[in-house]
């Protein structure tokens, strides 16, 4: 794995993504998860689903930075993709966080083309837009993306239920995540309007209640 894919699903990386929960604080909340074994259900179905469609379209991205590509073309497929408000918007704001932390890191012209098409990016295009100016391959870009999909709420189930960070771990550890992944990498060069668009009704409603209640009350997480 390419080492800016490395430090893009780090989750020191200052990218903001440490406030969102991918909708395990509002299944938390309901009861659905309380406890290490339901872990492995729900991170496999959000691997499948949601965390499929983010490696596919960073792993586009990936493509489009070495091949060149349309830009806003890409952001507006993965849009449509997203029927969740609340998701559409926690995308971007983690795209506008790792897009500052990223210009920073690997300066490139084709980054500054992407951000002036798209200034506010769904996260895995900026995501694998980086891990492509860096030099690494989509099939690398969708590694990262897949993984931030599991890590990210693995993580927070630690500080909402009080769980064993080594159990939790090894949880995400038994994931197999390669055979996603290759399947994203397979279609990165692909027509934008042709890449796949697997659905997670579940979690698109998850998060859409969260959102409301976030509004309503104090929450840990913002999404």
């Amino acid at each position: 794995m390419d080492l800016s894919a490395l430090i893009l699903a780090d989750s020191r990386f200052p990218g903001g993504g440490h406030v969102h929960s991918g909708g395990m604080e509002e299944v938390v909340s309901r009861r659905l998860v309380t406890s290490v074994r339901d872990l492995p259900g729900f991170l496999s179905g959000r691997l499948r689903t949601t965390g499929f469609l983010t490696a596919v379209f960073a792993a586009a991205s990936a493509h489009a930075a070495a091949a060149g590509g349309n830009w806003s073309l890409l952001d507006s497929e993965l849009d449509a993709r997203t029927p969740s408000l609340a998701q559409r918007d926690a995308s971007r704001a983690q795209g506008r966080g790792t897009a500052r932390a990223g210009r920073i890191a690997w300066p490139s012209p084709v980054l500054d083309a992407l951000l002036t098409e798209t200034p506010r990016p769904h996260h895995p295009i900026v995501l694998g837009a980086l891990v492509g100016v860096a030099g690494g391959s989509p099939y690398d870009a969708a590694m990262a993306a897949a993984y931030l999909a599991v890590s990210g709420p693995a993580s927070a189930v630690v500080r909402l239920l009080g769980l064993d960070p080594f159990a939790v771990n090894a949880v995400v550890a038994r994931l197999d995540l390669a055979p996603v992944c290759a399947e994203a990498a397979a279609v990165a060069g692909d027509d934008p309007a042709s890449l796949p668009s697997p659905g997670s009704p579940a979690l698109d409603l998850f998060a859409e209640a969260h959102a409301r209640h976030h509004q309503e009350e104090v929450r840990l997480f913002a999404s």
